[in-house]
């Protein structure tokens, strides 16, 4: 198995805390409010600890297709998710799965500092296809300014 890791560092002008209750803890009920192409997020099993499978139906351009999330591990206190896709359409098939870790620490200015740590683990000794990590990157950036938009727009929402 191979293992090709990217870490990327980006700023949000929300706050940690609101960020992290919207991404990690409100996600099942917020995303498909806030993403027209998200149709439902359910819990295959566990309770939102680790090791919980979450599978997210999603539509797009007349199509219907899903994502499995296993919650790695939740660390409230520090602002840290961490979750792998391990199966569905965003899924390489070169990948067994794709590991996400997610730290929010708080900027000068009040908003947040987002650090990402992304590993694809492939299988056997396949590359991967450099255009499928673009696409899933820049969805990926789509749903997180879609979600700091919400919060933007509804400074009530805490």
């Amino acid at each position: 198995m191979g293992v090709f890791t990217f870490e990327e560092e980006s700023t949000s002008p929300v706050a940690p805390a609101r960020l992290y209750k919207a991404l990690a803890l409100d996600a099942d009920n917020l995303i498909p409010k806030i993403n027209d192409s998200v149709k439902n997020v359910e819990n295959v099993s566990g309770n939102g600890e680790p090791g919980t499978i979450k599978k997210i139906t999603i539509v797009e351009g007349g199509k219907e297709f899903y994502v499995k999330h296993q919650i790695d591990g939740v660390d409230k206190d520090n602002f840290e998710y961490n979750y792998s896709i391990v199966e569905g359409l965003p899924l390489p098939d070169s990948c067994e799965k794709i590991s996400i870790e997610t730290k929010l620490v708080a900027a000068p200015n009040g908003g947040s500092i987002v650090k990402l740590n992304v590993k694809f683990l492939t299988k056997g000794d396949a590359q991967l296809n450099e255009e499928e990590v673009k696409i899933g990157k820049e969805k990926s950036e789509g749903f997180f300014k879609s979600v700091e938009a919400y919060l933007l727009a509804n400074p009530s929402y805490n």
